[in-house]
């Protein structure tokens, strides 16, 4: 397989239920989710912490994480748009946007996908899990650093970001290959772009926060957990030294 589509838009501009909708029109579809959730895909986070680690607008063997698939939206895709259209020049370009504006993306954001920045039960799982640090490295440098400039916390810096990186998107890619697109227009604009058939059913609108946020209350339990174990092993070693040493 090769990349037919390669999403730009941000993470939380409805790239879950774009993701469900690609698939849907028969275009297998990358997405944050087959990096943490999809056990087929054992080495993927590793294989995108080395293109964070990596200079900006270096190229990679991007097959190793595509070679399935033929359309990629959402992080850590979205990063390398560029890098990935070098590689596939022949590839189209979907801009997907948050149905009601940067305002909203930013609020979504922060409510949801940005707790590894913001939730510091994830820090535990940094320190003691090697997914912990492994994800909270690739998503600090490639995600919140790189893409996002650093300016997540900032509000009015973020909301500007997001205007700006839409501009830049749109200045970049030739119109005919280029689809600016929001959720909430369905199937027509998605499928005259691709060039495919309208579905005989409602377009997909999968309620991610919901999913999301129930991940990251697993995340928080897990947390306890390690922080738990982590207590009670620092109690035996110092119950065993006082032992030998009394």
């Amino acid at each position: 397989m090769t990349l037919k589509l390669i999403g730009a838009g941000f993470g939380r501009t409805g790239t879950w239920s774009t993701f469900a909708a690609l698939n849907r029109l028969g275009l297998p579809c990358y997405h944050m989710q087959e990096v943490i959730m999809n056990k087929a895909n054992k080495g993927h986070l590793d294989f995108w912490r080395k293109v964070a680690n990596s200079p900006p607008g270096s190229q990679h063997d991007w097959n190793r994480v595509f070679a399935n698939y033929t359309a990629t939206v959402d992080n850590p895709g979205c990063c390398v748009w560029k890098e990935l259209l070098a590689a596939y020049p022949d590839a189209k370009v979907l801009l997907t946007l948050h149905p009601r504006g940067a305002e909203a993306w930013y609020e979504s954001t922060i409510d949801t996908i940005y707790f590894t920045e913001n939730v510091w039960q994830f820090k535990i799982l940094e320190w003691l899990t090697p997914f912990g640090w492994r994800f909270g490295d690739m998503s600090r440098k490639l995600i919140w650093g790189r893409t996002l400039d650093g300016v997540m916390n900032d509000r009015a810096k973020a909301v500007a970001r997001y205007n700006t990186y839409v501009e830049q998107v749109k200045a970049a890619v030739p119109p005919h290959k280029l689809l600016v697109y929001k959720v909430t227009e369905g199937w027509a604009p998605l499928c005259d772009f691709l060039g495919v058939a309208l579905p005989n059913e409602p377009f997909p609108n999968l309620n991610d926060r919901e999913t999301i946020k129930k991940i990251i209350r697993d995340i928080i339990k897990g947390s306890y957990i390690m922080l738990g174990l982590a207590i009670a092993a620092i109690v035996a070693v110092v119950a065993a030294l006082w032992w030998w040493l009394g």
